[in-house]
C-alpha cells in the first residue's frame, strides 16, 4: 500500500511537472487558433475560386434542357443560346447571343440570364477584393466577400427558378413538344448545365456562411491580440515603478549611510 501510494504521488507529481504554465498555454492556442483560421482561409479562397468556374460554365455552357428519345426534334437550350437540327443533313446549328439581348427567345430566358450574369459578375468581383487582403483589415475583407457571395447566392436561386418559366416559348416547343409549358418540360429533360447551377447554390450559401465566419474570428483575434498587447504595456509599467521605487530606496538608503557616516565623525 505504501508502495502504490508512492507511485501514485510520483504520477502526480510527473502530470503537474508536464502542465505548461498559464501563459504558454495561452500563447501556444493563439498560434494555432492563428494557424488553423489561415488553413480554412487558404481552402475558403480555393473553393470559391472552382464556384466562379462553376458559375462561369453554366452562363454559357447551352446544356440547360435537352432533347429525349420522344422529342420531335434534336438539340439543347442555355440561358441565351439554343442549338436544334437544321434541315436534311440533321446538323446542330447554335444560335444566340448575350451581346444580342434582344434575340432572346424568351423574357424569362431573358431575366434568367440578366441573373446568372450577374452572380458570374459578384462572384469575379469576390475574387479581385482577395487583392483588398493586402491593404485593409482580414475581418472586412472576409465580410465582404461573404456579402458578395451571398449575394450570387441570390441572383442564382433567382435565375433557377425563372428559366423554366420561359419553356412555353416557341424554339422550346418545336424542340419538346406540344406538351412543353412553363414548367413543364414535356418530351426533354434536365441537362447537367441546370443542375451544376442548383448545386451552385448550395456552395455559394456554404462560402458565405464560412466567410462570415472566419470574418468573425478574425474580429476575436484582433480583440485578444490588443488584449495581449495591453497586458504587455501594464507590466512592464508595473515594472517601471518598481524599478523606479527600488532606485528611490536606494538613493534614500544612501544618503541615510552618508548621514550617519558624517554624524559619527563629528562625535570623534
Amino acid at each position: 500500500m505504501p508502495g502504490a501510494a508512492a507511485a501514485a504521488g510520483a504520477a502526480c507529481g510527473g502530470g503537474g511537472a508536464a502542465m505548461l504554465p498559464a501563459p504558454e498555454a495561452a500563447k501556444l492556442y493563439h498560434t494555432n487558433y492563428v494557424r488553423n483560421s489561415r488553413a480554412i482561409g487558404v481552402l475558403w479562397a480555393i473553393f470559391t475560386i472552382c464556384f466562379a468556374i462553376v458559375n462561369v460554365v453554366c452562363f454559357f455552357q447551352p446544356y440547360w434542357i435537352g432533347d429525349g428519345v420522344d422529342t420531335p426534334q434534336a438539340g439543347y437550350f442555355g440561358l441565351f443560346q439554343f442549338c436544334t437540327e437544321v434541315g436534311i443533313s440533321r446538323q446542330v446549328a447554335c444560335v444566340g447571343s448575350f451581346a444580342d439581348f434582344a434575340a432572346i427567345p424568351s423574357g424569362a430566358f431573358q431575366a434568367a440570364s440578366f441573373f446568372i450574369g450577374l452572380s458570374m459578375v459578384l462572384i469575379i468581383a469576390c475574387i479581385v477584393c482577395f487583392i483588398l487582403f493586402f491593404f485593409c483589415s482580414t475581418a472586412t475583407v472576409y465580410k465582404i466577400c461573404a456579402w458578395m457571395q451571398l449575394a450570387a447566392a441570390a441572383c442564382l436561386v433567382l435565375g433557377c427558378m425563372i428559366y423554366p418559366d420561359g419553356w412555353d416559348a416557341e424554339e422550346v416547343k418545336k424542340m419538346c413538344g406540344e406538351k412543353t409549358d412553363k414548367y413543364t418540360l414535356g418530351a426533354c429533360s434536365i441537362r447537367w448545365a441546370y443542375i451544376l447551377a442548383i448545386i451552385g447554390i448550395l456552395d455559394a450559401l456554404i462560402l458565405s456562411f464560412l466567410a462570415f465566419v472566419l470574418g468573425n474570428r478574425q474580429d476575436s483575434l484582433l480583440a485578444e491580440e490588443l488584449k495581449l498587447e495591453n497586458k504587455g504595456w501594464h507590466l512592464q509599467s508595473e515594472v517601471k515603478l518598481l524599478w523606479q521605487s527600488i532606485e528611490r530606496e536606494a538613493v534614500l538608503q544612501i544618503g541615510r549611510t552618508k548621514a550617519m557616516k558624517g554624524l559619527v565623525c563629528f562625535s570623534q
